[in-house]
This record gives C-alpha cells, sequence and structure tokens, in this order.
C-alpha cells in the first residue's frame, strides 16, 4: 500500500513538473492580458470621453472592451495549459452570450444584459436625479453588473442593472424642466375676495429668482376647495431640474415660505400650514 502511494505520488509530481513552465506562461499572459486591457481602456476612455456627449454609453462601452482583453487572455492561458477542449466548447456554444450564461452565475448574466440595454436605450444619464423603487438620487455609474445612485444625504446605493431595467423608473432631470406645486390655505376675510389671493400669490411666484415665466410654463393656481371665506389653493410652478435638490427642493421650501409672509404682510390670515 506505501509503494502504491508513493507511485501515485511521483505521477503526481512529474505532472505537476510537466505542467508548472506551462502554468507560469499562463499566469504571466493573463497579467500581461490584465495589465494591456487597464492600459489600453485607459488610452480608449480619453479619446471616447473627449469625442462624445453621452458619458454614460462611453464608460460602459468601456469597461465592455476592457473585460474583453481580460477574457482573451484568460481563454489564451487555458490553451497554454491544455484546456483547448474546453475553450472551443465554450466559443463553439452559442456565441460569447451563451458562454457567459453558461460560465457566470445567471444573475451575472442577466445584470449585464440589463446593463447593455440600459446603456444603449439610455433612460438617463451620469448625474441625472432618478428614484427606482422608492430610493432617489444622482446616477453616478453604470457598471457591467449594478447601477451607482448617489443619495442627497450622501448614501451611495448599489442596484443590480436587472432591478433598475425592470422597475418603474422616475427621471426627474431628463426634460430639463420640471413642474412643481404646493398647498396654500387662506382666509381672504369679507371685505376681499379670492381673485385678490390668486393674484397676490402669482405676483409673488413670478417675482421669484428661478421660477419659469415664459409660456407654456408660467405659473398658476387652482381652487382645491372653499369652505366660508376660506378657500384652498394649489400653487403651481416650472424650474429648472439639472440640480434637484438644490434648484428643486429649496426653490420649493423658499418659494413657501416667501409666499406665506406676503400673505401675512397683506392681512390674510392663513389657518393652515403651506403643504
Amino acid at each position: 500500500m506505501l509503494h502504491d502511494m508513493q507511485r501515485v505520488l511521483a505521477t503526481y509530481w512529474k505532472q505537476f513538473l510537466y505542467l508548472t513552465p506551462k502554468l507560469a506562461i499562463a499566469l504571466v499572459i493573463i497579467l500581461l492580458a490584465l495589465t494591456f486591457a487597464n492600459r489600453v481602456s485607459k488610452l480608449l476612455g480619453a479619446r471616447v470621453r473627449n469625442h462624445s456627449d453621452d458619458l454614460l454609453l462611453a464608460d460602459f462601452l468601456i469597461q465592455l472592451s476592457k473585460w474583453v482583453f481580460v477574457l482573451a487572455g484568460f481563454l489564451l492561458a487555458l490553451q497554454i495549459i491544455g484546456f483547448s477542449g474546453v475553450v472551443t466548447g465554450m466559443l463553439s456554444a452559442v456565441g460569447l452570450s451563451a458562454f457567459i450564461v453558461g460560465f457566470a452565475f445567471k444573475d451575472i448574466a442577466e445584470n449585464f444584459l440589463a446593463g447593455v440595454i440600459l446603456a444603449f436605450n439610455r433612460p438617463f444619464q451620469i448625474h441625472d436625479t432618478v428614484e427606482v423603487k422608492g430610493l432617489q438620487g444622482h446616477v453616478e455609474a453604470l457598471n457591467l453588473r449594478t447601477t451607482i445612485i448617489k443619495t442627497f444625504d450622501g448614501k451611495h446605493i448599489y442596484l443590480p442593472n436587472s432591478v433598475v431595467l425592470k422597475e418603474p423608473l422616475t427621471n426627474f432631470t431628463r426634460d430639463g424642466s420640471i413642474r412643481q406645486d404646493f398647498l396654500l390655505s387662506v382666509d381672504y376675510g369679507q371685505d376681499s375676495g379670492p381673485e385678490k389671493v390668486i393674484a397676490l400669490i402669482l405676483q409673488q411666484v413670478e417675482r421669484t429668482q428661478g421660477v419659469q415665466t415664459q409660456e407654456p410654463r408660467t405659473p398658476y393656481i387652482l381652487q382645491e376647495k372653499a369652505t366660508g371665506t376660506t378657500i384652498d389653493l394649489r400653487v403651481y410652478f416650472w424650474t429648472l431640474s439639472e440640480d434637484y435638490r438644490r434648484v428643486v427642493m429649496e426653490l420649493k421650501s423658499n418659494l413657501m415660505q416667501q409666499t406665506r409672509t406676503t400673505l401675512q404682510q397683506a392681512g390674510y390670515a392663513l389657518p393652515n400650514a403651506a403643504q
């Protein structure tokens, strides 16, 4: 039994010595492929970004080209080691996509294909403000597997591309402008009417910096409810949406406060706070 064990170990040792040079060459090829892929992606990235207006698609294609070089080096290393049959089987299946599905996990392949669709369909651009599954923030990057969203409080959320593709996505900045609204309850008293209140509010809204006043995006007010001398008014206004947090949300907050102050200075009572 001891003799058989020694014979098996000797056989394994001979096979190891036989494969060692090939393993070393394969390792060198993989390292060279990684180095070459990183350098090519940097050079390609600089040129593509300078000549492309679509940074989202450009960054995705750069990442994809990098991994293509890495995959080519890995397949070449397999051939050198002697796994040519494995390589042939991988590449002769149904193309590269079939190889990805067979070699990797299902969710990785699904997220990769979803990333390709997102990159070419482009429902958002880098720095757009979006909302997916109740998560809101700026788009930081689209990777081969995940979409990175930075929330307004500084958190980075890594959403699988398949989730972003399947779930309803709201883009707040795609149009360039966005409409906002808030509710005001005003007691206009016995000696006045809602027309004067509406005119006063419109004047305040239109002279506020950041509010758009050109057709078709002019401010307007709708009456929602009236009880006695109290009226509920919904104020609508348009503003630029490029920086959603500062330009839109802060403008809405300031406009609500300024409108309340203007009405109070004019002698109107405000039964409820602005909403």
